[in-house]
């Protein structure tokens, strides 16, 4: 049975309905979603990190320690997406889509493509 927790920046209050945070380090908090054999099968909520404590890696280890292994995300520089690549987190972009479960239903249909460099910006919660 093949296991992945899936994190998607949201607006609080989190879950399945709530807007993307554009921008993966300024989110209210996370909606985690764990997918086992292809299907959504438990949603929750992580608070995120102040983004001063530990610069933008802060809450790259925050969910690694809570064992995310997926990160679906709007908007991140270039330094956090190394940081994932480095603690073993796959992230995705989830651009063009609005609601958390408008990006879950896109990663199970494996409709997102892999968030590269190209997807990168200079940080910050302009996004």
């Amino acid at each position: 049975m093949e296991r992945t927790l899936i994190a998607v920046p949201s607006v609080a209050p989190g879950g399945l309905d709530s807007q993307l945070g554009m921008h993966f380090g300024h989110c209210d908090l996370y909606t985690l979603v764990e997918v086992k054999d292809g299907q959504a099968v438990n949603v929750g909520t992580l608070p995120n990190v102040p983004h001063e404590q530990g610069g933008c890696m802060a809450p790259v280890n925050h969910l690694a320690q809570n064992g995310v292994t997926c990160l679906i995300a709007g908007g991140m520089g270039m330094r956090p997406l190394m940081g994932f690549n480095q603690v073993g987190i796959t992230v995705y972009s989830g651009q063009g889509r609005n609601t958390v479960g408008e990006v879950i239903e896109a990663f199970l249909g494996g409709d997102l493509p892999a968030f590269t460099p190209e997807f990168t910006c200079g940080g910050g919660g302009g996004h």
